[in-house]
């Protein structure tokens, strides 16, 4: 783009056109800039849903059912 002449299909032309020149051109930095588009639309939400507490294993997660169930079970008698 840069010192390049513009061609008369370029000129005037709306959004659609721009966003269609890039999808479509193949040059290695629009193909760059797609990827890290796609990599941060799908990657953000995966990193806000990920930043909380750490998972926990099912082991952990069976031994804190099986004493609430042991807490449960004794508080009833």
């Amino acid at each position: 783009m840069g010192n390049e002449a513009k061609t008369t299909a370029n000129v005037g032309g709306g959004f659609r056109a721009i966003m269609e020149h890039y999808i479509y051109s193949g040059e290695k930095k629009h193909v760059m800039a797609g990827i890290v588009i796609i990599a941060v639309v799908f990657g953000a939400p995966w990193f806000l849903m990920n930043r909380g507490s750490k998972h926990q294993s099912h082991q952990d997660y069976m031994e804190k059912a099986d004493k609430a169930r042991s807490q449960r079970l004794s508080s009833s008698k």
